[in-house]
């Protein structure tokens, strides 16, 4: 057997650093683009991204560091189709090589797109864009608040058509950064500088156009938010006609200019005065109108017999008066007559049933001594006392026989 030291023998780490000299020393793997689909796809807490880039035969591992994902457009998600930037890199420990990605962007789709769907999808579910959470514009605002560059032509257009439309408005302009770094957070300032104080009965947001990128500041999440949760009315006004942002959609209400903002905020001075001498003019009609059935009423009133002749009607009543007390008068005697007729005949009754009556068609009542009336020869006994009742007095008697007749 051919001895160890005619041959070149490797440890597993040393196979392992020799391919990774070998991986790092190549250029071409050094800075490389790879398209895949994503899979496998955590975002641990740290921030780093870890997951798989595969096609239809073969897979990679990938990793990117937390300092590049900070700067993705958008959130990979599962069965994305993406273009990684990154290089080659192997693992000694584990004998394994892995794409280290510092870029990434959507297959086909720009990284932009990406994330303005993905943010649109999210505030759309939790109901930020509804209808019916929004407020409506005020009619005639006197005072207009505008947030946006004050130096671009948007605020040069909003001043001049607000002055020309309603010069009775009065415009307060907040300055801002309206893209780049920053940006956000100087819009979100002004919009809480506003509603503070209600400063404002009205704001308009906006810009002139720009590509997505330069109205990339109103896709940002904390400014939808603000703008949803403003107080005071928000019109959206970003770029031309054809684009939307994120605000456009969580404003009360969407210019597509800065110029249709302006004409939206204030209502036009001629047209106002047109609406209100035709409201002065209905007014007029309702009143005249009014006037004229009440004079109506009033002369129906003047010429009615209680106006004209009130003694009559005090005579009316007199009247009225004498025939209801005859008729209660009446109602009172036959109530009388039938109550003496009913008590005469209860009379008469109670007359035939009183013994004294029967006393005087020539009976008496025999009583004992002690008072108990003697209704049976079994009452009495020869030689008992007994009082005779008759109607005129009193006879008094002692029993000297008595017989009592067989039933």
């Amino acid at each position: 057997m051919t001895a160890d030291k005619e041959r070149t023998v490797l440890s597993v780490t040393q196979l392992n650093e020799y391919i990774k000299a070998r991986i790092d020393a190549d250029r071409f793997l050094g800075s490389l683009w790879i398209r895949g689909e994503v899979s496998n796809f955590v975002h641990h807490k740290t921030g780093h991204l870890y997951f798989t880039l595969k096609d239809e035969n073969s897979l990679v591992r990938a990793l990117m560091f937390a300092s590049s994902a900070s700067k993705l457009k958008f959130s990979p998600e599962n069965g994305m189709k993406v273009l990684a930037h990154g290089r080659i890199a192997a693992y000694i420990r584990d004998g394994q090589y892995n794409l280290y990605v510092d870029a990434m962007e959507p297959d086909g789709i720009g990284a932009l797109y990406v994330a303005y769907e993905q943010l649109k999808r999210k505030l759309e579910g939790e109901g930020l864009f509804r209808e019916d959470r929004k407020k409506p514009l005020p009619k005639i605002p006197t005072r207009v608040g505008v947030i946006t560059s004050p130096t671009g032509a948007a605020v040069r257009d909003i001043i001049n058509i607000i002055s020309r439309r309603f010069p009775y408005a009065k415009i307060l302009i907040y300055p801002s950064l309206v893209q780049g770094d920053g940006a956000p957070e100087q819009l979100i300032a002004g919009l809480r500088y506003f509603n503070a104080a209600l400063a404002a009965d009205v704001i308009i947001l906006g810009r002139g156009g720009g590509s997505i990128e330069d109205l990339w500041a109103f896709n940002n999440e904390a400014l939808a938010r603000e703008v949803a949760s403003s107080r005071i009315p928000v019109i959206s006004a970003v770029g031309h006609e054809t684009d939307f942002t994120i605000c456009d959609f969580a404003a009360d209400r969407r210019a597509p200019t800065p110029s249709a903002a302006a004409e939206l905020a204030v209502p036009e001075t001629e047209e106002l005065k047109r609406k209100i001498h035709n409201i002065i003019g209905r007014m007029d009609t309702l009143v005249s109108s009014s006037i004229r059935i009440r004079r109506k009423s009033v002369e129906t009133l003047r010429d009615s017999r209680v106006l004209c002749d009130p003694l009559r009607i005090l005579d009316e009543k007199k009247t009225r008066l004498v025939m209801d007390t005859q008729q209660l008068e009446g109602v009172m005697r036959l109530a009388i007559k039938e109550k003496k007729a009913r008590f005469e005949k209860n009379a008469s009754k109670l007359e035939a049933l009183n013994p004294l009556s029967v006393l005087l068609r020539g009976y008496s009542a025999v009583f004992r001594e002690e008072g108990g009336l003697v209704k049976s020869v079994r009452d009495v006994e020869v030689g008992d006392l007994v009082v005779f009742r008759t109607s005129d007095g009193r006879l008094g008697a002692r029993i000297t026989e008595k017989e009592e007749y067989p039933g």
